[in-house]
């Protein structure tokens, strides 16, 4: 297990850039604790993949270092930075068998017989295997062989880092979810140290102690899934996260009150003089309905049920904007204004968040 370190990271895939836009991954300092399990969650393009083969050491970077509990392997090759790699498609011997594909990273160290027939039992049990032990991968479907891949990069116990590039793409949605709780499992008994790159934010959110959002090739938040929803610190990451994402309204802010298409909102607390694009972002989770007249003027355009609760559709001044209320909710043709509750409202100046007066650091 290791502490990972990138140390001022940045990569180009062009031989002579000459400014940011030019690189896919753009400067980088962070630390990343010893034992924790992260996921690398942004759009397609972000740098995801990117950074995790940089921190694999497929890839050089342009420049910076990575460090492994503070020693630099920035130079050092894939085989000697003891780590486990699962890939988006499956990599298998399809001469061997399920039980040898296994077993292979352990003999490949010397591992002791005993010890490699007792891990291999283990690991087929944990990806459902354990049936198939004795058969050739050649013949297995493309999930199968998925799921040998992901016990092949999960039998040493003794990995720096567990990585994993978008490995649930070709297994099936139920197998999917037993299988990330299996990886959740195995974090929690093990504690080895876990980057896991997704476009998914249920991936993300259900497998990672910390969430790093990437946008554009930078790092924009790194949290645990309740700050990245209450308080995201981008305006990418109230869109990216969340079902629907953050309403965001251009707004000018004088104190206690915005100003929002003409009407006064409540912010519930203080900013100072806010300069550039000013942003007001409320999830829907925090609009209410209002029948009484107060509030911003809505009028519901359509209404969604999705089973566990409604999503209200809504056009406020030629912009839509989405609200969601209860399953069971009774929601009234006389709804003709939204009210933010202001433990909801986040502002944001040049997309990232503004805190307010008195707030603590984030």
């Amino acid at each position: 297990m290791a502490k990972i370190t990138l140390d001022n990271l940045a990569h180009s895939y062009l031989p002579n850039p000459k400014s940011e836009e030019d690189f896919a991954l753009k400067e980088l300092n962070h630390d990343w604790a010893d034992g924790e399990a992260y996921a690398l969650l942004g759009a397609s393009g972000c740098g995801k993949s990117t950074l995790l083969n940089i921190i694999s050491g497929l890839l050089h970077p342009s420049q910076g270092r990575i460090l492994f509990n503070d020693v630099d392997v920035t130079q050092d090759p894939t085989a000697e930075r003891n780590i486990a790699q699962v890939f988006q498609f499956p990599v298998v011997y399809d001469t061997m068998t399920v039980r040898d594909n296994l077993a292979f990273p352990l003999r490949n160290r010397g591992a002791d017989p005993v010890y490699i027939a007792q891990r291999v039992a283990q690991i087929a049990t944990m990806i459902g295997m354990e049936a198939d032990l004795d058969r050739k991968a050649r013949g297995l479907t493309a999930d199968a062989k998925q799921k040998i891949s992901l016990g092949r990069g999960m039998v040493r116990e003794d990995v720096n880092a567990l990585l994993f590039d978008e490995p649930l793409t070709v297994i099936d949605p139920h197998m999917k979810w037993e299988l990330r709780t299996q990886l959740k499992s195995l974090h929690q008994e093990f504690g080895h140290t876990m980057i896991y790159v997704t476009h998914d934010q249920t991936e993300a959110l259900t497998f990672a102690d910390k969430v790093v959002v990437m946008y554009d090739g930078r790092v924009v938040q790194i949290g645990t899934p309740q700050e990245l929803f209450e308080r995201p610190a981008h305006t990418f990451v109230g869109f990216f996260i969340g079902s629907p994402g953050m309403n965001l309204f251009h707004a000018e802010i004088d104190g206690t009150t915005a100003n929002i298409h003409g009407s006064q909102v409540a912010l519930g607390a203080g900013y100072g003089r806010i300069k550039g694009k000013v942003q007001i972002g409320v999830r829907p989770e925090f609009v209410r309905l209002s029948t009484d007249g107060t509030g911003m003027p809505a009028r519901i355009t359509r209404i969604e049920d999705v089973g566990r609760h409604k999503i209200i559709r809504l056009d406020v001044a030629g912009q839509e904007i989405s609200a969601i209320t209860d399953e069971d909710a009774h929601v009234s043709t006389g709804v003709n204004h939204i009210i933010f509750d202001t433990k909801g409202i986040n502002v944001y100046a040049d997309d990232w968040r503004v805190a307010a007066e008195g707030e603590g650091a984030l």
